[in-house]
């Protein structure tokens, strides 16, 4: 749970990002001397941190909802801040938001770092004094400052349009080439989900952006590759020759020419065909995972309300005078199951300890002046995204100095009573939360579970008709076989996260096994008809 792992491939853009952004917003603070609004457009400045696995075409829409739930978050905290003077009601409030901001994330599929920035913003924000003529003001500060970041996430596509999608296809032909070299091993099972989730990733990719270039076209044609190995497909491209197209697909020149059988061009019109329906189906979903009383995300969304709420109320009898930071605490816990909840838990507290002997050791030199301090908020904010992605309590090891100082902004207290009340705000915040994610058990993994069977095995039903059809069109066999990937999955992540709930009935494990094998059976007849591997002669005078 607490080993460095190696860090994501795309690190330096949240951390780069984030870090130009609170630059941003901060220097004119400084400049006017107004340093104790800083809370308010750091808030803002957060809003670099989210999209960054997106194409951009989808980033931009990602960015926009962000800033304006970012600012509506805020601005309904000033408001309760402002008119709400019982701290009871307080941190009742703040779990209610922590909840709800929980099942829209999930719901969404908004990526890292999810809800738990924007509860650390409301909760925060909550608990500073207000005066009601203020709120416009922090709340405009707030939104400013949201647009600023959201650019600065924007900006690396003026540079670099097909940036996102030729990270996630080279990640799928690497994930593919891991694959293949995995002959008679227990990892590999494992290493083919990883495989299928790398090739989903960059089909959703690919299908998020509603014009086609070039470019796009070529990397079409690479993922069609990668899945043809995946497929095990005779005289599919050999793991060498994946990584050597992954580098070039990673590198900033040209796109690898990749030459592919008859039938393809008919295939990628299904792709495009398919583009639009997942548009409509993710609006959908989405709608249906919120407002459905049986959805999956309930019992998560209320398991987190409930632990916020507990974290607050036990933070605010041992006397702590900053209760949303046992609240942050809890909802940063909560993960699909109570299994990597746990794992979460250690991570936390081993990250919030080594954070505040860090903060301990910077306080003197963050006291010397304002500018040094936010030269210190700048650097921490940077080395958090830096860290996060090797292990979660590395990140917290930063984000921790980070949000004491972020406090020395607007009053100094004593670094001793900061370092007291972050401490028992922890223990409070990660014990009681584990404790309300036993007590609160989710038993719709189960029924999740179910579902995601069902579903792989009417998409295999379909890919068999298609299969049995002689005249089935190339592009409605490219569409059944993507829909059976997306289904193969979602199934594996299902299995995974009702393996990782406690008090659960006996999982399906034999109609699991002989879905899977079935469905990869039917996925790669379906590369093997269309003819997707070509010779082996070919792959070698390409080289």
């Amino acid at each position: 749970m607490l080993r460095v792992n190696r860090p994501s491939d795309i690190w330096f853009k949240p951390a780069t990002s984030v870090a130009v952004a609170v630059t941003l917003v901060l220097v004119p603070l400084l400049v006017v001397g107004r340093s104790e609004l800083a809370m308010y457009v750091m808030s803002g400045a957060f809003c670099a941190l989210y999209g960054h696995q997106l194409p951009y075409a989808a980033r931009i829409r990602a960015s926009v909802w962000v800033v304006i739930g970012m600012t509506a978050g805020v601005a309904v905290a000033l408001v309760c801040a402002s008119l709400v003077d019982s701290v009871i009601a307080l941190i009742a409030i703040a779990s209610v938001i922590a909840g709800i901001q929980k099942a829209v994330c999930d719901a969404t599929r908004i990526g890292p770092p999810g809800h738990v920035i924007l509860v650390f913003v409301v909760s925060g924000t909550l608990f500073v004094p207000q005066e009601l003529h203020e709120v416009p003001f922090h709340t405009a500060l707030a939104l400013g400052a949201g647009i600023v970041g959201g650019l600065v996430a924007l900006a690396p596509a003026l540079i670099r349009r097909e940036g996102p999608e030729r990270r996630t296809t080279a990640r799928a032909l690497e994930a593919a080439a891991g694959y293949l070299d995995y002959t008679d091993d227990v990892r590999r099972p494992r290493a083919r989900h990883a495989s299928a989730a790398a090739v989903l990733g960059a089909w959703q990719s690919l299908l998020a952006t509603g014009k086609r270039t070039s470019a796009r076209h070529t990397l079409e044609h690479l993922v069609l590759r990668a899945e043809a190995a995946l497929a095990g497909t005779p005289g599919a491209t050999d793991a060498d020759q994946l990584r050597e197209w992954a580098y070039q697909v990673r590198g900033h020149g040209p796109l690898p020419e990749v030459r592919m059988p008859a039938g393809t061009g008919d295939e990628l019109l299904g792709v495009d065909a398919e583009r639009e329906e997942r548009r409509q189906q993710g609006r959908k979903r989405l709608v249906q995972l919120l407002l459905r009383p049986a959805s999956p995300l309930l019992p998560v969304a209320v398991r987190c309300a409930v632990g916020c709420a507990a974290a607050g109320y036990v933070g605010l009898a041992l006397g702590v005078g900053h209760p949303y930071w046992a609240i942050v605490s809890a909802c940063s816990i909560y993960q699909a199951n109570v299994t990597l909840t746990w794992n979460r838990v250690l991570q936390r507290l081993v990250g919030n300890i080594c954070g505040v002997a860090v903060f301990a050791a910077v306080v003197p030199l963050a006291r010397t002046s304002v500018v040094t301090l936010a030269i210190l908020c700048i650097f921490f904010s940077f080395c958090n995204e830096m860290l996060i992605s090797r292990n979660y309590w590395l990140g917290s090891m930063s984000v921790t100095p980070m949000a004491l100082l972020i406090t020395l902004f607007a009053n100094v207290r004593p670094a001793a009573e900061l370092i007291t009340d972050r401490v028992l705000d922890t223990l409070a915040g990660v014990v009681v939360g584990m404790v309300v994610a036993i007590l609160i058990t989710n038993r719709r993994t189960g029924g999740r579970l179910e579902q995601a069977l069902t579903a792989a095995e009417q998409a295999t039903d379909t890919a068999e008709q298609a299969l049995a059809a002689s005249t089935s069109p190339t592009a409605e066999l490219a569409t059944a076989r993507h829909r059976l990937t997306a289904r193969l999955v979602e199934l594996r992540d299902a299995a995974d996260t009702a393996a990782g709930e406690w008090w659960q009935r006996a999982l399906p494990e034999e109609r699991l096994m002989r879905t899977e094998q079935r469905a990869h059976r039917t996925l790669a007849a379906t590369v093997r008809r269309q003819g997707l591997a070509q010779d082996r002669s070919l792959i070698e005078g390409q080289r």
